[in-house]
């Protein structure tokens, strides 16, 4: 069973690669492009809308959200960005990974939630 999971991880990862050079790709309509890059950044991202230690709910956005997100973007893309998209997936899963992208990723959340919570507080306090 875990080795069925970490197939799946992978292939997650793969496809949502493959939804990131798809959406680079100007052959994709505008929106769906913008969806596309939602939901990549979203998937690659470190943190979830429902936090994963809530009990049940809080994996729902994993298992739910991000391959609804997926599936929709490769439905709405065309065929042949798709299959160009794949290709440079396939390539891209061989490099190593890039510590300094997920802390690119990281910060850019942080900036997000903070300029969040301080809007948040303006609202409170006005």
């Amino acid at each position: 069973m875990l080795n069925t999971l970490k197939t799946q991880a992978k292939q997650l990862k793969k496809h949502t690669l493959t939804v990131y050079f798809a959406a680079r790709d100007p052959r994709t309509p505008i929106l769906v492009r913008t969806l596309a890059l939602i939901v990549a950044a979203y998937a690659l991202s470190p943190i979830d809308l429902i936090p994963d230690f809530i009990p049940i709910i809080g994996y729902l956005d994993d298992l739910i959200l991000i391959p609804m997100g997926l599936a929709l973007v490769v439905r709405l893309t065309p065929p042949e960005v798709i299959e160009s998209a794949r290709a440079q997936a396939q390539q891209a899963s061989t490099k190593p990974v890039s510590y300094s992208a997920a802390a690119f990723v990281i910060v850019v959340w942080l900036i997000v939630m903070w300029l969040f919570g301080k809007w948040t507080l303006s609202l409170v306090r006005a």
